[in-house]
């Protein structure tokens, strides 16, 4: 004899997959049934995530006397009934990470501060500001404290204060944070969550992840983990892939068009949209002089930064980026070439060192080639930080010379495929300088390697990472190095 086993009992939805829900439904769906489709964390994504973890603690300290509820998703059961217990000793000031339930829902609330008999709800965040989607993770969690039978006394999200001047030693976690009432724009979320989630439930009851193609949304409020899958059979020339499309190919997607090269010759276009659809090689007349522009010795500048949410260095604002190593190719008019470089290696502010080394190497003479406009920023955010220095620093941003926009507007290769970053550049023009060969392949993984350096104690696994920096931003210097090279001699070409 059988015994029936009833209707599937609905999968629970957590407040993270109630977020995932709203921003794509396949999303949602995936996360649940097939998260093997998702692409690993890349370094960017995993240092924002140990950010957050870093700011989650040091949050924690804003809230004396509070408990944390540290049994995690494999123990939900313990750590329900935990924060049950916590919630009724009235000397419990505050419970962090604290469990509930209702209508199948599971949140674990960063911070339940005791405001009398009810709670303030507080979410804490790295952003340094309030956003739409901060608002919803607030309502979901909202709607089920109220289930539970705990009407918040407010809702509030703790965020960075970007203003906050750390003056050293233990950061005061009443001044990095803010705290703001959404108690308002939460309530004008809330009728519409049950509706949502009986929503969600449908579509995770279904056979198959719902039909929903890929644009705009995979990358807001978050980027999504499964492009990569959703995207895997479009063709090479998908119009997705036309630079600054948006609206554009939205558009053209509703017309039928599908890919690049059906995109019909009267369409309105930029003048970047028309080159990647052209997909010819193209030279300016005018390349050459403007290439040519450059002063002797040229010098090709590129500093690395690292930033953090929480300040570093004494003087400093949270998410300020400060410059922690440059490298210098100096090319005089017989084409021989010079590197310089500097990497700090001191756990000091490296302003100082960054700035004096750096004017050093650069000296009084020639053009001083970069690629966008960071290290102008960052040559005045020195000049700011280092009176004494100012006014020679500033005579370097003056000597300035962007080969970004003279590219852009004087040049394009089909294989830059609508990007002109140096890692899509120089792959196409200069491919023995592709960056796959190092360990190190862009600046957000350049500054998580950094802090991390600072912080090992092995000798030889510090010089290890001290040569992965070195390399990387060795390879953007003489990167545009040939760059300007390779322009120059194509350039010639076409005039002759």
């Amino acid at each position: 004899m059988t015994t029936d086993p009833g209707p599937a009992r609905p999968p629970r939805i957590s407040k993270s997959k109630f977020l995932s829900g709203l921003q794509c439904e396949k999303r949602l769906y995936l996360e649940l049934h097939a998260p093997h489709l998702a692409t690993a964390p890349d370094d960017r994504q995993q240092s924002m995530f140990d950010m957050g973890q870093e700011i989650g603690i040091l949050a924690h300290r804003r809230f004396p006397g509070g408990v944390l509820v540290a049994e995690t998703h494999r123990h939900v059961s313990v750590a329900l009934e935990k924060t049950a217990a916590l919630m009724a000793d009235p000397l419990v000031p505050a419970i962090f990470e604290g469990a509930l339930q209702y209508d199948g829902v599971l949140i674990r609330v960063d911070v339940l501060e005791r405001a009398g008999p009810s709670w303030r709800l507080i979410e804490v965040k790295a952003s340094a500001r309030v956003r739409a989607v901060h608002l919803d993770d607030l309502a979901v969690q909202t709607y089920v404290l109220r289930g539970a039978g705990f009407d918040p006394a407010g809702s509030f999200l703790m965020h960075i204060n970007r203003h906050y001047a750390y003056p050293g030693g233990d950061p005061e976690p009443v001044q990095l944070f803010l705290i703001d009432d959404c108690t308002e724009a939460v309530g004008e979320r809330l009728p519409g969550i049950p509706a949502r989630l009986e929503r969600m439930r449908s579509v995770l009851a279904g056979g198959r992840a719902p039909e929903i193609e890929p644009d705009s949304h995979c990358h807001s409020p978050h980027a999504c983990r499964f492009w990569a899958h959703c995207t895997a059979s479009k063709p090479a020339r998908w119009i997705y892939y036309l630079p600054g499309a948006g609206n554009v190919a939205r558009r053209l997607r509703q017309q039928g068009i599908d890919t690049i090269d059906a995109i019909p010759p009267q369409t309105p276009l930029t003048h970047a949209q028309r080159r990647v659809r052209d997909n010819v090689e193209w030279i300016s007349p005018r390349l050459a002089e403007k290439l040519q522009a450059v002063r002797y010795p040229v010098h090709h500048l590129d500093f690395e930064t690292v930033m953090s949410a929480v300040p570093l260095y004494a003087g400093t604002r949270p998410y300020q980026p400060l410059p922690m190593q440059w490298s210098n190719h100096t090319e005089t008019a017989d084409g021989a070439l010079r590197h310089t470089a500097r990497l700090c290696l001191s756990p000091q502010d490296p302003r100082e060192e960054i700035a004096v080394s750096v004017l050093e190497s650069v000296g009084e003479e020639g053009s001083i080639c970069v690629y966008s406009d960071s290290e102008a920023h960052i040559l005045k955010s020195l000049a700011d930080a280092i009176p004494r220095l100012r006014n020679d620093l500033l005579r370097v941003v003056r000597r300035l010379w962007d080969l970004l926009p003279v590219l852009q507007s004087h040049y394009y290769h089909p294989d830059f495929q609508g990007s002109f970053s140096l890692k899509s550049v120089l792959p196409a023009l200069a491919p023995s300088l592709d960056y796959g060969d190092l360990e190190i392949r862009d600046g957000a993984t350049a500054s998580m390697i950094y802090r991390t350096m600072l912080a090992e104690t092995d000798w030889v696994e510090r010089q290890r990472m001290a040569g992965a920096l070195d390399a990387y931003c060795a390879r953007d210097t003489l990167g545009m190095v040939e760059l300007r090279r390779t322009l120059l001699r194509k350039a010639r070409s076409a005039a002759s």
